[in-house]
């Protein structure tokens, strides 16, 4: 059953060390002020799931927090590499990083076998491809029924997973908009779901076929407006392309990075973060 509470209480009672975390959203609708709050109370050794990682999980990455990675593709969208997830692969800083990588469809049709509560999900992928040469969570199955050989992956099954969403009723449940990943399956999927919201609201007004999460299978409801920043909200603020831009430049470097860090996360300012938000414009 949701409970309205605020991101940090939420971050402490439900993310311990050592956990599998989930920060769900397909370039729109990405949790950037839940992580923020599990870098500034420090929770560590995670295992992160998300089917792109992108600047949260290289932030994460690079702020010494995750030990595994189990990911599809990995980048800044539209720029280029991440570089704290590179130098963490390729230097060991600043920790060594095991890293699990699949195909879009594999991780999606985790998501689903985690949220079907199946063991592992079964898919046609993967024939041709080396990428089970290096992981050997990908491996194949018969078909009972056709004798086919079909590919086989672990089911996703967060401990905790993260998504950010345009509104809550006060009720608990939550309405996404615009463009959907796998946020539905990663909630379902997962032991606990904490949820940031840009809103509350009295009544959800839903639109026939609109993807509502019913308050049972939310934990914490949080509300955080922008929380999505730099990703964008549809119908609330435009993706802030020049974040993505900078930050190629930001995490080229250990100090230049670790001094972003220190002013825009650990010591962030709520006023200015404001500023940024009014900035951006409504995005439809």
């Amino acid at each position: 059953m949701a409970r309205h509470i605020p991101l940090a209480e939420a971050v402490s009672t439900f993310l311990k060390p050592g956990a599998t975390a989930a920060f769900e959203g397909f370039t729109h609708l990405i949790p950037h002020a839940a992580a923020h709050e599990v870098i500034r109370q420090q929770i560590g050794d995670l295992t992160l799931v998300r089917m792109t990682p992108d600047l949260i999980y290289d932030q994460l990455i690079g702020m010494g927090l995750v030990k595994k990675l189990i990911f599809s593709y990995a980048g800044n969208p539209g720029v280029g590499l991440l570089r704290r997830l590179r130098d963490a692969v390729e230097n060991g800083w600043p920790r060594p990083l095991e890293i699990e990588e699949h195909s879009h469809a594999a991780m999606a049709n985790a998501y689903e076998a985690g949220a079907a509560g199946l063991p592992c999900a079964i898919l046609r992928g993967y024939l041709g491809a080396e990428l089970k040469d290096v992981n050997p969570n990908i491996r194949s199955v018969t078909c009972p029924f056709t004798g086919e050989e079909l590919a086989a992956v672990p089911a996703i099954r967060p401990d905790v997973t993260f998504i950010h969403a345009q509104k809550a009723d006060r009720k608990g449940n939550v309405l996404v908009e615009g463009i959907v990943g796998v946020q539905k399956e990663a909630v379902l999927a997962a032991d606990k779901a904490i949820v940031t919201v840009e809103e509350v609201v009295d009544d959800l007004n839903a639109h026939p076929n609109a993807c509502v999460l019913p308050h049972w299978t939310i934990d914490a409801i949080c509300t955080v407006p922008g929380g999505a920043h730099p990703s964008y909200a549809h119908g609330h603020y435009a993706r802030d392309n020049a974040s993505y831009l900078a930050w190629d430049k930001i995490a080229a470097d250990r100090d230049t990075f670790r001094a972003w860090m220190k002013d825009n996360v650990l010591e962030a300012r709520p006023e200015v973060f404001a500023e940024r938000i009014a900035d951006l414009g409504v995005a439809s």
